[in-house]
């Protein structure tokens, strides 16, 4: 018998040759990573043109050149694709390693260009206040500083167009935004901060909707989220189509052709891949040719590894539930593969299968419609049917009238018999009266098989003696199911030399009990243990010609094995093919056998035609040229080379999906390449590697990749490369050593990188933690090995020269993007100041930004942040210098520079006296105590000048106050430089509005004193000690301005006392309550702007408070005095009618003699109205534009006192002497009225009621009550007492 595969297998590895250069080639690389390489050899129509003459055009005939290579390279890599996705394909159909993965991190859509830009729109309306979302000042606030700083910048839109913005990141800085602003607010009863956020949200989340249909947003999500969940075959073999360029056609015809439906089939294609993987180890073993490897010692381990590989898969596979075999046997059969992997053990080792192995168990469905031809019987006799399975048990059907024997009844039954015996009778009801027993109608005895019709048929009844029923029919059908581990079953002739001794047809079953163990069985009726057996394992199945010494048979095939051969023969071709389908997936054998019909249909090349069942699959695969891919050999490709493509194209696909992926793959994705990498035997190392390689393509090219990716990728290679993989696998290749320490520069160079540009790699944070996971990645990549950890000094260095370069980069592209260069070169000297202020609010924003959102990463090293700050503002000090030295002499407009700066400075724990503040502190002492010098000495010439020319008029609004003299400018005042929102108002500057106060020199020299000290505190200068200087010095200052005003007050105040006359007529002036005023207002700032704590200062802030209150004091006498003199004139007056004087006989005699004729009018009435007058109107004169109540209180005390004891020496003076009535009802007039009038200003009682009061009131009531006794006229109602009822 001639034996067709010699030849067969010959032409195979031709073809396989082929495949394995180009995929060498292909591994070896060409000019371009993402091309395929040229061909090895050049196609023979290069080589026959080759012979021609030479073109006369050799531009043409380079462009045609040009154009045929390129078209011999697509169809390289066409053919390439094809064959690496028929691999898949079965990875796909019939996983046994790899599961899709349920726990990884949810992927968010991504952002593109035109959504971002939507998305700004959206924005900019809501602000233009075109939506109706209603929403308040501060929400609006928190938009607008979003949009400006967020949604405009240009690090976010390269981040989108990176493909690494999704919308939960915009929707996270927005919410990072509000929750400090929000934290910063003021508490509000009812309403929680936690409430105000969620109502922020929701609004936000309202604008970046939009208006947009709302309904069909939803739709759009479900559609494109399918590829984040865990997908189907159909949908997996769809995406690689996608990934590869896979037409649906060819993927149809792959598809029916490799039957990846069929599972039997493709787990006999993977028992077949891994006995030749086992193979080809064994030639490795045998040939000593291995990869280079770092250590030869590493040579036999490599070898252990490939079989420890093949048995794990097999255990993989063997662990598939496929049959009920017996569980020991499973154990037994996977311990005796894993020895044979290492050990050359014979067949006297070899498990034996036990009848009792393949035990199957089967289900049959007996269905019983009819009986025909019942004649027998009465129409009116009830007839029914019986059904059992011979050894189990025994159905019946409902009762039919025999007219109409119908039932449709339906028995289940199960049996461990192949070939079982069913047996169905018909009886009737028996009518004696002595019967036991049913009267049997008729039987009919079946044996069916699994391969038997399943549709209804009539059987003819064997009916007993003397029957009328000759033509008795029954139709039924009888169901028997297949289990699922029986995969073949029929009639064959066997013969064999340790089993089926006799050629002879018998019934078989084959049978598989586990992934690798396969039985050919022989059963008899009514039997559940087969009567012989074969195992299949080592056999190899193929079609023979006819044996002519053999009767019975007309198509042959055979299993022949070491030792051993069986003849086996159908009596069709097309049952011969069938069995030896199923037995060749049972042998896993590696030749596949071609009937001898199609012999003639064999590939030139040696590639056999794919035999299927189907011969219309294998026509058009056959057409399309999809045989070649389909009937390759997996075992004879360079798979490491295919994944690279395969994981190559795969990422290319997963960057450009609607995912922001950061190159993590998704769970179909990965579940796809875990499969492949174990089925096909491709290196886990190798596999990291060229992802490495992938992702740092990517990277530099500007994708998002997350670092925690390239970390995974990275310590498992690097565990690999130094020996502590935690899977054992130890062999290193000097080629993964090399790519290892390539990529590892590579990886280190692109960090370094990233941490220099992390403002715009990273810009705002994002994407969350991946700039930590850098500095992490960073310090792993700086390790020498695994076990070793890098000294933090080391890491900390390679940091600070990143720092260092992002400090210039920052720095350069924030002058580009402010264009400081084009104006600072020829600008004036005020525009440049402004560009610098300009670009100190720039540089101020950044480093804000490094600090939110890069502050976390760098917390391992925050001094190193600092750092990087100093030398961002070293940078920025040289523009800084260059326009401040532009600026004219005593030119103040610089400093707002330096509060904006310091401001920022001040507070930062690091910054703070830095290097940077310590320069611009040098810069603006100088100038500060130029400042301070100068308005020392414009202040005092103000108060020298001012006070020379002071009319004394009281002020009532501040324009009033503004200096009379040039002044130098004061940048801080509010009058001047309201743009500067730090500045403080001073609290007292309010009243100046409300009331009446004191001179414009005193409210100009109060207002510059609080105005330079506020300027200096809001400098908020941080060097303590200079700070306390200045502070001392412009409170000592404010001190000796005060006292040379008050000084000058005071004399001022006398001078002017004494010009006015000592009549009743006087009326204290205005100027003389706003020199008073002066010193209540001079009071009054003493306590804000001399005071300091501690010490000389304090005891001198205590001497000017003294000086005031003596200075007071002091007025306070003078203008006592003054209208004292004015009672002791009107006294003086009253003199004139003192008892035994000429002037008072003379008037006694007068007007006696004129009242008998005439009325004469009270003498000395008018003197006492006109003085209550004048001190009604003073008092309230005082009351009204002097501003200290206590001082005024004082004043009265003192007046209403003085004026008392003026009127009590002036009584006692004339102690021997009666008043005249005039002089008593003058006096009585004034005290009673002078009593009154201070009681209503407030005097207190016991200064009202003092002794010289009492002394006055008991000497005008003596006076009185004389009076009363020897003049009869009376005082006419005047009187000391209280009750008296006298108006005025």
């Amino acid at each position: 018998m001639l034996d067709p595969s010699s030849s067969e297998e010959e032409s195979d590895e031709v073809l396989e040759e082929e495949r394995r250069d180009l995929l060498l080639l292909a591994a070896a690389g060409g000019g371009s990573p993402r091309s395929l390489p040229p061909p090895p050899r050049e196609p023979r129509g290069r080589e026959a043109g080759g012979a021609r003459a030479a073109s006369p055009s050799p531009s043409v005939l380079s462009e045609g050149r040009e154009e045929q290579e390129r078209l011999q390279r697509e169809e390289r890599e066409k053919r390439l694709r094809l064959q690496l996705y028929v691999f898949i394909a079965r990875c796909i159909a019939h996983p046994f390693n790899a599961k899709q993965p349920t726990d990884m991190a949810r992927r968010q859509q991504k952002l593109n260009k035109q959504q971002l830009q939507i998305l700004r729109e959206r924005f900019l309306a809501f602000l233009n206040g075109e939506t109706q979302i209603v929403a308040d000042e501060a929400f609006c606030n928190a938009v607008r500083s979003y949009y400006e700083v967020f949604l405009k910048s240009d690090r976010v839109a390269r981040m989108v167009h990176s493909g690494g913005c999704s919308a939960n990141d915009f929707r996270d800085v927005f919410k990072k935004n509000i929750e400090k602003r929000v934290r910063s607010l003021p508490e509000i009863d009812g309403l929680s901060k936690e409430t105000v956020l969620s109502s922020w949200l929701a609004k936000y989340d309202a604008i970046y909707r939009g208006e947009e249909d709302l309904c069909k947003q939803p739709n759009r999500m479900a559609l494109s989220a399918v590829s984040e969940l865990i997908l189907s075959k159909e949908q997996l073999y769809e995406m690689f189509q996608q990934i590869l360029g896979i037409k649906k056609l060819e993927h149809q015809l792959i598809y029916n052709a490799c039957q990846l439906d069929n599972g039997d089939e493709q787990a006999a294609q993977i028992r077949r891949e891994l006995d030749g993987r086992l193979q080809l180890a064994d030639q490795m073993a045998r040939e000593r040719k291995f990869p280079k490897f770092v250590t030869r010692e590493m040579e036999n381990m490599y070898i252990e590894e490939l079989r420890s590989s093949v048995n794990l898969l097999m255990a993989n596979l063997e662990s598939l539930p496929v049959s009920k075999g017996g569980p020991e046997f499973k154990l037994q059969k996977l311990k005796r593969s894993q020895n044979s992997a290492f050990l050359d053990i014979g067949d006297e080792n070899e498990v034996q299968l036990s009848k009792s192995d393949v035990v199957l168990s089967f289900t049959l469905e007996i269905v019983i419609m009819e009986v025909q031809g019942l004649r027998s019987v009465a129409p009116n006799r009830i007839v029914y049917c019986t059904m059992e399975v011979e050894g189990g048990e025994k159905l019946q059907t409902d009762q039919a009238e025999a007219s109409r024997p119908q039932w449709g009844t339906q028995g289940d039954f199960t049996t461990t018999h192949p070939r079982p015996v069913v047996k169905v009778k018909l009886f009737t009801e028996s009518t004696g009266v002595l019967a036991l027993e049913d009267k049997e109608l008729g039987r009919v005895v079946l044996y069916p098989t699994s391969n038997s019709p399943k549709s209804p048929d009539l059987h003819k009844m064997i009916v007993p003696k003397n029957s009328q029923d000759n033509d008795l029919k029954i139709k039924l059908a009888v169901r028997m199911d297949k289990p699922p581990h029986m995969k073949h079953c029929g009639y064959l002739y066997a013969l064999g030399q340790k089993v089926w001794k006799r050629w002879k047809k018998r019934y078989f079953v084959l049978v598989q009990v586990s992934q690798y163990t396969f039985a050919m069985c022989s059963y008899r009726e009514k039997k559940s243990e087969p009567q012989e057996l074969m195992q299949l394992e080592g056999y190899t199945v193929d079609y023979t010609a006819p044996h002519t010494g053999l009767q019975g048979g007309r198509m042959f095939f055979n299993a022949v094995k070491e030792g051993d051969t069986v003849i086996f023969a159908s009596d069709d071709e097309q049952d011969r093919i069938l069995w030896v389908q199923a037995m060749y997936r049972a042998t896993g054998q590696s030749y596949k056998p071609i009937p001898a019909s199609q012999a003639q249909k064999t590939n030139p090349k040696g590639g056999n035609v794919n035999t299927d069942i189907s011969p219309l699959y294998t026509d058009r695969g056959q057409k399309h040229g999809m045989d070649e891919f389909i009937s390759a050999n997996p075992c004879k490709f360079d798979h490491a080379s295919l994944f690279r493509l395969l994981q190559r194209q795969t990422l290319d696909h997963r960057l450009n999906d609607s995912y922001s992926c950061l190159g993590w793959f998704s769970p179909g994705q990965v579940f796809v390449l875990d499969e492949y990498c174990a089925r096909y035997g491709v290196r886990g190392c190798h596999r990291h590697l060229c992802y490495l390689n992938e992702l740092i393509e990517h990277s530099e090219n500007g994708s998002v990749i997350d670092p925690t990716l390239l970390h995974y990728s990275f310590a498992f290679c690097a565990s690999h490369v130094h020996g502590n993989r935690p899977d054992g696998i130890g062999t290193v290749s000097v080629e993964e050593k090399e790519r290892f320490e390539e990529i590892k520069d590579r990886l280190s160079s692109l960090l370094e990188n990233q941490i220099s540009h992390f403002r715009y790699c990273f810009p705002f944070g994002r994407p969350e933690g991946a700039l930590k996971a850098t500095l992490s990645l960073l310090e792993r990549v700086l390790m020498k090995d695994i076990a070793t950890p890098i000294p933090a000094e080391e890491v900390k260095k390679v940091v600070r020269k990143c720092l260092e370069k992002a400090a210039l980069i920052n720095y350069t592209r924030l002058t580009e993007y402010a264009k400081i260069e084009e104006t600072m070169n020829q600008a004036t000297p005020a525009r440049k100041l402004e560009e610098v202020l300009h670009l100190a609010e720039l540089c101020i924003e950044v480093l804000q930004q490094n600090e939110e959102h890069h502050s976390e990463a760098f917390a391992w090293w925050p001094e190193l942040l600092a750092e990087h700050a100093e030398k961002f503002l070293s940078l920025y000090s040289v523009d800084m210098d260059s326009a401040l030295e532009a600026q004219p002499q005593d030119s103040w407009d610089s400093f707002p520079l330096f509060q904006l700066l310091n401001n920022a400075l001040r507070n930062d724990t690091f910054l703070c006296n830095g290097k940077f503040h310590k320069h611009l502190q040098e810069i603006f002492v100088p100038m500060v105590i130029r400042y301070i010098d100068l308005m020392e000495s414009s202040i005092a010439q103000s108060i020298h000048r001012g006070l020379e020319q002071e009319s004394w008029q009281p002020v009532k609004s501040i324009t009033n106050s503004l200096p009379n003299v040039a002044l130098p400018k004061v940048p801080s005042l509010p009058l001047n430089l309201p743009q500067i929102p730090s500045f403080t108002t001073p609290t007292w500057m309010t009243s100046l509005y409300d009331s009446t106060n004191g001179s414009a020199t005193s409210e100009d020299l109060f207002w510059k004193l609080d105005a330079l000290q506020m300027f200096v505190f809001d400098l908020h200068w941080p060097e303590p000690e200079f700070a306390h200087h200045l502070e001392q010095r412009l409170k000592l200052m404010a001190t000796d301005m005060i006292e040379a005003c008050v000084k000058r007050t005071r004399i001022a105040f006398e001078l002017k006392l004494q010009k006015t006359n000592k009549s009743t007529d006087l009326r204290i002036p205005s100027s003389l309550c706003t020199m008073f005023n002066v010193l209540v207002d001079a009071k009054k700032q003493t306590a804000k702007l001399c005071i300091l704590d501690g010490g000389q200062e304090q005891q001198y802030h205590s001497k000017i408070d003294d000086l005031i209150e003596e200075t007071v004091k002091e007025i306070i006498s003078l203008l006592v005095s003054k209208v004292v003199s004015v009672l002791e004139g009107v006294l003086s007056k009253l003199s004139r009618y003192d008892e035994g004087t000429f002037f008072s006989s003379l008037v006694s005699f007068t007007v006696k003699a004129a009242a008998k004729y005439v009325d004469v009018p009270k003498p000395g009435m008018d003197l006492a109205d006109t003085y209550i007058m004048f001190v009604r109107q003073n008092q309230d004169i005082l009351r009204e534009k002097v501003n200290e109540e206590m001082y005024i209180e004082k004043l009265f005390d003192q007046w209403y006192s003085s004026s008392m004891k003026v009127i009590c020496v002036w009584l006692a003076d004339r102690l021997d002497l009666q008043l005249h009535i005039y002089q008593l009802k003058t006096l009585i007039k004034i005290v009673k009225k002078t009593y009154r009038d201070f009681r209503l200003q407030g005097v207190l009682e016991g200064t009202l009621n003092s002794k010289t009061y009492d002394t006055v009131h008991s000497r005008l009531t003596v006076e009185e009550a004389t009076v009363s006794v020897t003049d009869a006229g009376g005082l006419q109602g005047i009187t000391m007492k209280d009750s008296d009822e006298e108006e005025g």
